[in-house]
């Protein structure tokens, strides 16, 4: 026993002059060899700096991870339409971008270069509705001012006609009240008296008087009360930043579009592999949809594109879906051809619809 305790204190103090210099990783605490870069347990590098710039630029880095993996996964997306949804299926994975991470980076791209157009049309639509409700307004007067001059004439007619209707001077003068008291602020085409909700607002006053005004009952639920809220808050704001809720609403709506899509190709291709390949043929076919319209919108940005260039852009998104078709499921042209259509039209027809009305509700819902 005694040697092995001397074996071992022996051991420990001319291990250091035999072994290389080392260091300890501040992650998992573990030693290495000091030329090591990264630690050999946990993969964190060595050097400890951590700056702002290192900061920012690894956030983005791994958020996006756009390298070398971009360009090459780019210019087959673009002009080989579904030979990169194959090759990825057939497992060719590590020389291209993730189909899920390329379709996320192209649509935040997407979105932030169509923010600058909705800000636009949002103050375009505001401003319409401003002129809307001036014109009415006005049209309003105008009928109060008709009204008026056909209810003296009514009321001239009976006096006239008096003897022939046989009325009695009370009933006239009954009618006379009736007639009067009709009057007043008329209904617009909002469904209240809008003269009345302006001076409410006007005023200050109570949010349930307001809504009250609109019509709304008192012992209204909550999904109306939320509708009538809504309603409100729309007239205030001369409708101002409804085009901004409704583009908020949308990158959560293609989250839902795309599985419906991708449901569609399940359809028609049943037995051509499983969901998930059909979603990777989706998440591919939706990048080539976002960057086909990103570069629209900054070209519009630039010059007016005609509708002569603009309408061929949109009809080739109908090719390219035919030859991505027959390039990922290795299908004969006639059937790639009535598939594509087929797809094309049921989702036009059906899905967007559909989605579009849910995004409207729920964009309003959310103003």
């Amino acid at each position: 026993m005694e040697e092995s305790h001397i074996y071992l204190l022996f051991v420990t103090l001319i291990k250091p002059f035999f072994m290389a210099n080392t260091d300890q990783c501040k992650n998992c605490e573990r030693s290495f060899d000091s030329n090591f870069d990264y630690c050999p347990y946990c993969g964190q590098e060595t050097a400890d700096n951590l700056t702002f710039g290192v900061l920012f630029s690894n956030t983005i880095s791994n958020y996006f991870s756009i390298d070398a993996r971009f360009f090459k996964s780019f210019i087959p997306l673009m002009t080989k339409p579904g030979v990169l949804a194959r090759r990825f299926v057939d497992g060719k994975r590590l020389s291209y971008l993730h189909p899920a991470q390329f379709y996320l980076f192209v649509s935040v791209v997407f979105f932030f270069v169509f923010s600058f157009s909705i800000r636009k049309a949002d103050n375009q639509v505001s401003k319409a509705f401003e002129r809307s409700l001036e014109q009415e307004a006005s049209v309003d007067s105008m009928s109060v001012k008709i009204d008026s001059v056909g209810i003296e004439a009514a009321k001239k007619a009976l006096k006239t006609n008096q003897v022939h209707t046989g009325m009695s001077d009370a009933e006239m003068k009954a009618i006379d009240s009736l007639i009067d008291n009709s009057e007043g602020i008329p209904v617009t085409s909002w469904g209240f008296q809008r003269q009345r909700l302006d001076s409410l607002i006007e005023g200050g006053a109570p949010q349930a008087q307001k809504l009250e005004a609109m019509g709304m009952k008192k012992n209204a639920g909550v999904f109306t009360t939320r509708v009538f809220t809504q309603l409100l808050k729309l007239y205030e704001q001369r409708g101002g930043g409804i085009l901004k809720a409704l583009y908020d609403t949308v990158p959560i709506a293609m989250f839902v579009l795309l599985p419906l899509f991708a449901a569609l190709l399940k359809l028609f291709y049943w037995r051509r592999g499983s969901f998930a390949h059909h979603m990777v043929f989706s998440f591919y076919f939706f990048t080539f949809l976002f960057m086909t319209f990103c570069v629209l919108i900054l070209a519009n940005a630039l010059f007016e594109i005609p509708i002569w260039i603009e309408v061929p852009v949109i009809l080739s998104i109908v090719l390219y879906l035919i030859l991505a078709l027959r390039n990922f499921y290795k299908s004969h042209w006639i059937g790639a051809f009535f598939k594509a259509n087929s797809i094309a039209l049921l989702y036009m027809l059906f899905v967007l619809p559909l989605a579009m009305a849910g995004v409207v509700f729920v964009s309003f819902m959310l103003y």
